[in-house]
């Protein structure tokens, strides 16, 4: 039920506990100040078992993204829903000292097509912290347009809009 995505440097694949220090590392970090962060470690783990959680019960969740060649797991890439994303959220982060190779790119276009060939999906949405440049810049790379009065998970979120 799980997808493994290649790409032509990466993997994207399901994660394991293995991939839990680097997580939490980030998301209990000043890095995570974009994604409401920084976190407890509570916070973390269950940012982690959510993103996980959601493959059976929704049928998307995130996938850790593998460099092909080394194994080196870069950081993670995902489809989220539920009752916290009425929408199909793209999102995407890297680990330290992966930002600036396109790894966010190449993992975000290869689960968007994914979402969009595989499950159907019409349109996604990314929301995205005003202050994060780098993932602004991403969305639009990725030919996404910012919704002037979208639907959104708060006062202070940029959505930007994925069309299939």
């Amino acid at each position: 039920m799980i997808p493994t995505l290649e790409t032509e440097r990466l993997r994207l694949r399901v994660q394991t506990m293995q991939d839990w220090p680097a997580y939490a590392n980030l998301m209990m970090s000043d890095r995570a100040v974009h994604m409401e962060g920084p976190h407890t470690m509570a916070e973390a783990w269950g940012l982690f078992c959510h993103d996980l959680a959601q493959w059976p019960l929704l049928g998307c969740g995130a996938l850790m993204i593998d460099d092909r060649e080394t194994g080196e797991c870069l950081g993670q890439v995902g489809i989220n829903h539920g009752p916290l994303f009425p929408e199909h959220e793209l999102g995407w982060m890297v680990y330290p000292g992966a930002e600036g190779r396109g790894y966010a790119f190449e993992a975000a276009e290869a689960m968007r097509r994914w979402a969009f060939t595989v499950r159907g999906l019409e349109t996604l949405v990314s929301h995205i912290d005003p202050g994060n440049h780098r993932s602004r810049k991403l969305a639009e790379r990725l030919g996404a347009v910012l919704e002037l009065d979208p639907d959104r998970p708060g006062p202070e979120v940029l959505v930007y809009r994925h069309m299939r």
